[in-house]
């Protein structure tokens, strides 16, 4: 079918049936929009940030898996109290 031939069905339909497919297309357009980044690229130099190794001088944390289950067994056992 050719544009013109798409039009001119288009335009035989009722105007409420005109409406419709103006509002599908409007449905149509919005769910395959192409939502373009607008935020700058991420800093791949992890090395150099600050928040990497923030908490190395912490002896409470040198054995993470500890730590977790201390803090579990301490926060859910005053749940349960």
């Amino acid at each position: 079918m050719t544009q013109q031939e798409l039009l001119n069905e288009f335009l035989s339909l009722p105007l409420e049936a005109q409406r419709q497919v103006i509002d599908f297309i409007a449905v149509l357009r919005q769910r395959y929009t192409v939502v373009e980044c607008t935020t700058q690229p991420v800093d791949d130099d992890l090395a150099n940030d600050n928040f990497i190794g923030m908490w190395r001088d912490r002896q409470d944390l040198a054995d993470s898996t500890a730590w977790v289950r201390s803090v579990r067994e301490n926060e859910w056992s005053k749940s349960n109290d």
